[in-house]
């Protein structure tokens, strides 16, 4: 799910691409977060905790709660709330 049209702010949409979560190919726009992309498709459920393994979704959306952090081309503890998508760019879940 996307905006396609805002009543207030008008904002131009980024060239279409895809990347990979958890190995599933996933289209995106140049300029949208991994978050952003990831909710887009549907995936609500993001991270498990660790004491109780119970789902997790997107809660900050800033970069400061770690709820977000995944391993992005081989970088562990990226958060994704914040880190734009690019082409090609592999995403997988850490927990």
């Amino acid at each position: 799910m996307r905006i396609k049209k805002h009543p207030i702010k008008s904002f131009k949409r980024g060239k279409k691409i895809s990347f990979h979560y958890n190995d599933r190919k996933i289209q995106a726009y140049l300029g949208e977060t991994i978050a952003g992309a990831l909710h887009a498709a549907g995936y609500r459920k993001l991270t498990k905790s660790q004491k109780r393994g119970r789902d997790r979704g997107l809660f900050c959306a800033i970069g400061k709660c770690s709820a977000c952090l995944m391993i992005v081309d081989n970088i562990p503890n990226t958060p994704i709330c914040t880190t734009k998508v690019k082409p090609g760019m592999e995403v997988f879940s850490q927990h």
